[in-house]
């Protein structure tokens, strides 16, 4: 059986990391696959990348870095995607995942007008969600933890919208038949989101933003996280 590729453009703390794995461990345990059933390749550390055709998924992870950087692993992960969608490789894409899908395959990824989100929102599933092999199963609304300050200001040209949000319009879409990104996070918990609130709370106390109310919002994902489980499966299934 092909394994699966998890496709790691960024990384969380390193301090963090060191504590708990990093992105790759974390979308890993979210599909439920063991050690021996998947390979990252870090294309921001400039690993090459590899056929898409030796695999069973990808799902590709945040970044602390920005879409719009313009760095050159950038652009290769982005025509890496598109041969990937033309290969039929199944994606999945997590935050910045899910905005380089958006810029990879004729959309537009940039900051989001209203600034940064953070904490957990809740995520409405969109009218097309219904016949959606990930979505169809899951509550109209339910909770996901985000932490973005960019996002896909536009989907490309026939994707389908899946989720959307009171902040965030796209906050989940697919492309093709098995293409998805998601502007949340179902590989973290709520340990983790906590984190990051944390971190950014002098950011947000400079920016008139309420790190404690925003603290009280994070509750657990089920649904959300349920997602990366979700995808697997339906890998495997194909």
């Amino acid at each position: 059986m092909h394994k699966f590729l998890i496709l790691k453009v960024g990384g969380t703390f390193p301090d963090y990391a060191a504590r708990r794995g990093d992105f790759e461990h974390w979308a890993a345990d979210g599909m439920g696959i063991g050690r021996d059933e998947w390979v990252s390749v870090n294309v921001q550390a400039g690993d090459p990348l590899p056929d898409p055709a030796r695999f069973a998924g990808c799902a590709v992870t945040g970044s602390h870095d920005m879409v719009t950087d313009g760095f050159p692993w950038i652009e290769a992960a982005s025509a890496w995607v598109r041969r990937a969608v033309e290969a039929g490789l199944p994606l999945f894409g997590i935050c910045f995942g899910h905005q380089l899908m958006a810029h990879a395959l004729g959309g537009e990824a940039g900051y989001h007008p209203a600034g940064l989100e953070i904490g957990t929102a809740d995520i409405t599933r969109a009218e097309a969600s219904a016949t959606d092999p990930l979505f169809r199963d899951l509550p109209a609304v339910f909770p996901g933890h985000v932490t973005h300050s960019q996002t896909a200001l536009r989907l490309p040209p026939g994707a389908v919208l899946l989720a959307t949000g009171s902040h965030d319009p796209h906050q989940a879409f697919r492309v093709g038949e098995n293409a998805w990104g998601v502007q949340f996070h179902p590989e973290f918990d709520s340990p983790a989101i906590r984190e990051y609130i944390a971190r950014r709370r002098d950011d947000l106390t400079a920016k008139g933003r309420d790190a404690e109310a925003i603290l009280e919002t994070v509750r657990d994902t089920p649904d959300s996280a349920s997602l990366l489980r979700r995808f697997a499966a339906y890998c495997t299934a194909r």
